[in-house]
């Protein structure tokens, strides 16, 4: 009898023993699913028993064919029975939906191209309890809704490749048997960066590589893999053939079997009957290798799927299921909750947008206290459409979604939420304008002003932002050390514009237009390597200022300038020379150029992981000033040790010294420039240890105007769990928050939507990222929705006219009361109704006479009326069975963003 060796657990032999009874007393063979350790202990036992083992399907695409035979040698390496997929027969309806339960994990390598319909195809595969392993950068190339939606899916995606090979490291918080399995087989791969998408998704391994980016990232129903899994360049056979041992072992689906000839999965679209009852289709809990033990506290193991539901024969699959019976995968409590949540909130964005396109487009404009007499005499003649057709599919089709889900009718509640998410999407105003007054800024990136030669190119820029709607322009005026002017604080202008001056061409084009142009500054991030690869210069040339003053770099522990992974050098925040520098060099700005305002960019030290002492800022000012204070040189201590909190604290503390500097030197100077920063969403405890940047203190000691989280996310849902925190944080001071939108792969819908909820919140407004990545579609939205044209073009801009700006947004609430109220749709007592409309005129009144006269006495008393009126305003909502709760939180919002626009007017 012909015998291999395979690595198992000891305990596998033991269940095997004992499951091959069960099957033979069952009177038939069946595939086993088995959890199998790699490279613990070396057994035989006879490969007869594994030959109706399960398959794994592996799909074969134009992306991976150069790569096909060394992608061969891994499967052959890891010993997997498994079958091969086309990816042009992955669609709906295709064999990919009639495979038998022997294949029940797809591996899809580096198949970067797929199509709406494989997506779909694959979602469907997921739902009915199949299993997806992804590699490299599947999906990078497909259409930019495709990979919105293979994202959520997926619960990751490939961001980036890494410059440099790095190396793999397990989570800390995975138990310790896990942690040894996994750095048994980890590597030094030329590897990817992954982003985790969702709260399902769980980092299982990093790359030892500035700020430890996502390696290898799971969930229930997929695993990816950051790097070109099955590519001799990138990774050895046995690393990559080891991983998917292991990772197969995750989905309770490892098969390792002899070398089998592969076929097509074709042969395995065949029915298959339910195994005997005696024969236990689950995994031995008490023999999973991973792990093995409960976890201790605050320690996380690799999540196990639960055990996949075997395929009915096809005579029942042709059997519709009893609505009182569950169908489909289940989905978890979790899950649950999380799809209920992001589809009500859609469609009260879906409802809100309408409603304020409804307000704006002057189908009524009358106060709401006039509405109120109107209403109150029955003398309505005023028809106001709300498009309450769409609106009222789009609550039947949320009504019908909570129903499949109370029947369990899982499959078809997926596939519902999806197809109501895409009604909604489809259907989205973007054709209405909308009167909400905010701010609306555009970073206008170096890239794009470079590729202009003359004032004339830039013009055709501003034309576009101007045509958009947009109000401000944050304009990059200083990029690792170079500014884009010719400067005589700095050594050299950027070679890219020298001959011409970019920043007095965009100012003055800005101010023509109506628009700010705020400076957008580099501060101590001072070299990129990928810069001096573009201007043909040594890959570790430290830039002009640093050249100069090499005393004046930070570095890691060793004395390395530059970041392994984003290849930057920064400067000593610590040092005082370069502070002095860095204030001359803004206040040359601020001086020469009629500039709204000034942003600091990389205001904040590198990226670093305590956790593998990756850490940096051991300039040779900073460790002088820490070594005086505490008679320690902090390049002697390490994370665990005691100093270690105070050496994380000094370090922010010269970041917010510097802040505070600037706003006094602004303050004294320049006292129409505002101040604004871009800054990291992180937690506060997280973003103190990796980056020292401590924007709260910022905020709470009025050195900033204006505040820009860069809260990027591909999702509406993500971008909530992002501003949210942030915004409430914000209520009640004096700085308006702009939260930043990364338009890069963002499809155009999902750009509207996350604008919208900026609107529904008590956001200032928001800005994009960036200019280059301005779509037409895009653009022609927003020339649509808030272009400037009639009543929009005096439209106030809220970080210059708060006041202004408070009374409008207050008249766009009155009109969105109007209408619903004229359509009868608040549902409220004449008495409640009448009490809201004198409250409502009074608090007009009061901002109005704000907005006119800016006095002291005038804006004590419109604070002290929206205090009162946000104080009643429970009542009203209360008393309303027409107002959503949704709705009336946005209203909450928008009185609580008025609140801000009055207290930033009184600082300002």
């Amino acid at each position: 009898m012909s015998k291999r060796s395979l690595s198992v657990s000891p305990q596998f032999v033991k269940f095997w023993n004992k499951t091959i009874k069960t099957v033979k007393q069952g009177g038939r063979l069946r595939s086993l699913v088995a959890s199998i350790a790699v490279g613990v202990t070396l057994i035989t036992f006879p490969l007869e028993a594994l030959a109706q083992a399960n398959r794994v399907g592996v799909v074969r695409s134009r992306d991976n064919a150069q790569q096909w035979d060394e992608i061969v040698k891994r499967l052959q390496a890891a010993r997997l029975n498994y079958c091969i997929l086309d990816l042009q027969d992955v669609r709906p309806g295709s064999e990919l939906e009639q495979l038998g339960s022997e294949v029940s994990v797809l591996l899809l390598p580096n198949v970067e191209t797929l199509t709406g319909l494989q997506v779909m195809a694959l979602e469907s595969w997921l739902t009915r309890g199949g299993a997806a392993i992804i590699t490299g950068p599947t999906g990078s190339l497909s259409q930019p809704q495709v990979r919105s939606e293979l994202r959520s899916l997926l619960g990751a995606y490939w961001g980036f490749p890494l410059s440099n090979p790095a190396t793999l490291e397990p989570n800390p918080t995975l138990n310790s048997q896990t942690q040894q399995q996994l750095q048994r087989i980890s590597s030094t791969l030329q590897g990817g960066v992954l982003i985790p998408v969702g709260e399902e998704s769980q980092v299982v391994a990093s790359w030892q590589a500035n700020g430890t980016p996502a390696a290898v990232i799971i969930n229930d129903d997929t695993t990816f893999i950051g790097w070109r899994w099955g590519v001799d360049r990138v990774a050895p056979v046995n690393v990559d053939a080891n991983w998917l041992q292991l990772l197969l072992s995750r989905h309770g689906q490892f098969t390792a079997t002899a070398s089998l000839a592969p076929q097509s999965c074709e042969e395995d679209a065949v029915a298959t009957p339910e195994p005997p009852p005696s024969v236990s289709q689950g995994r031995p809990t008490q023999e999973t290798p991973l792990p093995s033990r409960r976890p201790r506290t605050g320690e996380t193991t690799l999540p196990r799927r639960p055990p996949l539901p075997r395929r009915p024969p096809q005579q029942q699959q042709r059997t519709q299921p009893q609505p009182s019976r569950p169908s489909g995968r289940p989905l978890s409590s979790r899950q649950i909750q999380q799809m209920r949540q992001e589809l009500e909130r859609l469609v009260g964005r879906y409802e809100s947008a309408l409603l304020t396109a409804t307000a704006s487009n002057g189908e009524t404009s009358m106060s709401f206290a006039d509405a109120v007499t109107q209403s109150l005499n029955r003398s309505n003649t005023v028809e106001v459409s709300i498009q309450e057709s769409k609106l009222s599919q789009a609550r039947q089709e949320l009504a019908t979604f909570n129903q499949l889900l109370a029947q369990q009718q899982y499959d078809q509640a997926r596939a519902h939420w999806l197809q109501t998410r895409n009604f909604i999407w489809n259907n989205y105003p973007t054709d209405q304008g909308v009167n909400y007054p905010e701010t609306r800024a555009m970073w206008l990136d170096r890239g794009t002003i470079v590729r202009t030669k003359s004032e004339r190119d830039l013009a055709r820029i501003f034309n576009r932002l101007a045509n958009a709607g947009i109000n401000t322009v944050f304009f990059e005026t200083v990029n690792a050390s170079y500014p884009i002017y010719p400067s005589e604080v700095a050594p050299e202008q950027n070679p890219m514009t020298q001959g011409w001056d970019p920043l007095e061409a965009a100012v003055k084009l800005a101010h023509e237009r109506g628009m700010e142009l705020h400076a957008w500054v580099w501060i101590f991030a001072a070299a990129n390597q990928r810069h001096n690869t573009i201007l043909g210069l040594p890959r570790d040339y430290l830039g002009p200022v640093l050249t100069q003053n090499p005393h004046w770099a930070g570095t890691d522990r060793q004395g390395n300038p530059f970041q392994r992974n984003t290849r930057k050098a920064f400067f000593d925040p610590a040092n005082e020379e370069v502070q002095i520098y860095l204030r001359s060099l803004i206040n040359e700005i601020a001086t020469r150029y009629d500039v709204d305002g000034i942003q600091l960019d990389y205001i904040r030290y590198p990226f670093q992981d305590p956790r593998v002492d990756l850490t940096y800022g051991f300039g040779l000012a900073g460790r002088r000033e820490f070594r005086r204070a505490t008679g320690v040189d902090p390049v002697d201590i390490r994370p665990s040790d005691r100093l270690w909190r105070q050496w994380t604290l000094f370090r922010a503390q010269q970041v917010t010294e510097f802040v505070a500097s600037v706003s006094d030197l602004l303050e004294e100077n320049h006292p129409d420039v505002l101040l604004s920063a871009a800054v990291f969403p992180i937690p506060p405890q997280q973003r103190m240890g990796r980056i020292q940047q401590h924007w709260e203190a910022w905020v709470d000691q009025d050195y900033l105007d204006l505040l820009v989280p860069m809260t990027y996310a591909n999702s509406t849902q993500e971008f909530q769990q992002l501003t949210d925190p942030l915004l409430r944080g914000g209520q009640g001071q004096g700085t308006i928050f702009l939260p930043g939108i990364r338009l890069l792969s963002l499809p155009t819908v999902v750009a509207v939507d996350q604008m919208q909820h900026l609107r529904d919140s008590s956001s200032g407004g928001y800005a994009l990222f960036a200019a280059e990545n301005l779509s037409l579609n895009l653009q022609n939205i927003l020339e649509d929705t808030q272009g400037r044209r009639g009543e929009n073009r005096d439209e106030p801009i809220a970080h210059r006219q708060p006041l202004k700006t408070a009374r409008d947004r207050y008249n766009t609430l009155q009109r969105e009361w109007a209408v619903l109220l004229l359509n009868d749709s608040l549902q409220m007592d004449d008495s409640l109704i009448e009490d809201w409309g004198k409250q409502a005129q009074s608090l007009e009144i009061a901002l109005s006479e704000l907005a006119d006269d800016p006095s002291g006495s005038n804006l004590r008393q419109a604070m002290a009326q929206l205090r009162s009126f946000r104080e009643q305003f429970d009542r009203w909502m209360q008393g309303s069975s027409g107002v959503t709760p949704y709705q009336a939180q946005v209203w909450h919002n928008r009185l609580a963003s008025i609140a801000t626009l009055l207290q930033y007017g009184e600082k300002n």
